[in-house]
């Protein structure tokens, strides 16, 4: 570990803390400053780890959507910037943290490269990742090609101190440019051989790997009824894997994708066989929103003009229409929200 930042062995290590605990870290997808700022601020104040993660849109939204994203230069940059800014400032928020990349499915692999040739670099000259891991997504491959190309990023990662986190099955919904809404529910549903398969090729590279298993789970959030989780097929990969392998009780580190909306027994659940990480993103995104939202409609009067409110027609309303101001108020709306996920996902003072 780097300071506060984890990765490595480190990694590994807070992953079986996790476990044997019971609880799961949240991977929240940021969006900017403001957005990575915020989660730093909750991890700090709750005593608990957190992981930060980049999607391909949104690491080109932080590199600005002025910038041309031929050949993923945007991508590739705005991912190395945001993580340039949580090492940056992350010791002053005293937090621990992951920074992860979400959803590489094959066509936007370059940007994955892009990162990884990057942090060859970074690594050569600092002696540690810039990333703690990336995520491969090939679910809607067969499952000999997902696991073959990853395989050989494994390859890859382990030389960085790096982790890899893979897919199998698909996750239902829409997320970020990447749509499943009519993937066959059959795929949705992960199976024992499936995740054999996968920890006994990936094994034989390194053990530094997560596996997001789809077990009914979905981007978005839905009317409730709507999603229908069967994490026991979590219970049952970890049991089958475990007797395949002569292995410990949920060797396996399991990846929880499309936590928004999901109750607080679903969640604990899944923490039961082995989920250490839950992705959130819409239920903070709409979060985010509530606070300005809320904001600009209770300070209307105060924000038609630069000059003139209901207090008095000359008075000056820079105070009220300040971007920090109601991004602010965006963070915290944030922050409260957050909260709850940690709550929910067992994770509060975990690190004392």
């Amino acid at each position: 570990m780097k300071n506060n930042f984890i990765y490595g062995k480190e990694n590994q290590k807070l992953f079986k803390i996790a476990k044997e605990r019971k609880f799961a870290m949240p991977a929240v997808n940021v969006s900017g400053s403001n957005t990575i700022n915020s989660v730093l601020e909750t991890a700090s104040e709750i005593n608990s780890p957190v992981i930060i993660q980049f999607s391909n849109g949104g690491s080109q939204f932080i590199a600005g959507k002025g910038m041309s994203n031929e050949n993923f230069k945007a991508s590739i940059s705005g991912s190395v910037a945001g993580a340039y800014h949580i090492h940056k400032v992350i010791d002053n928020y005293n937090a621990k943290v992951i920074i992860h990349t979400d959803h590489c499915s094959r066509n936007i692999l370059p940007w994955i490269d892009g990162l990884i040739d990057y942090g060859k670099n970074f690594y050569k000259k600092n002696g540690y990742p810039l990333f703690s891991s990336h995520m491969i997504d090939l679910s809607e491959e067969s499952l000999e090609d997902n696991i073959g190309t990853c395989k050989e990023y494994l390859k890859k990662l382990t030389d960085l101190e790096m982790t890899l986190e893979i897919e199998l099955g698909v996750t239902g919904g829409e997320e970020d440019g990447v749509d499943n809404t009519e993937i066959d529910s059959s795929k949705l549903y992960t199976q024992p051989e499936e995740v054999a398969y996968a920890y006994s090729e990936l094994s034989s590279i390194s053990e530094n790997f997560m596996i997001a298993a789809a077990f009914g789970n979905v981007h978005g959030v839905y009317k409730p009824g709507n999603v229908k989780l069967t994490p026991k097929i979590l219970k049952n990969s970890q049991e089958f894997v475990s007797k395949k392998f002569n292995l410990p009780h949920n060797t396996l580190d399991f990846v929880f994708h499309g936590g928004s909306g999901s109750s607080v027994e679903e969640i604990r659940e899944a923490i039961d066989y082995g989920v250490i990480k839950m992705n959130i993103d819409t239920d903070l995104q709409f979060a985010f929103t509530e606070g300005v939202r809320d904001y600009m409609i209770g300070q209307s009067d105060y924000l038609m003009t630069q000059i003139g409110n209901p207090d008095g027609n000359d008075i000056p309303n820079k105070k009220y229409y300040d971007p920090r101001v109601w991004l602010r108020k965006g963070e915290m709306t944030l922050k409260t929200r957050l909260t709850k996920a940690f709550e929910d996902l067992n994770n509060i003072n975990t690190l004392d």
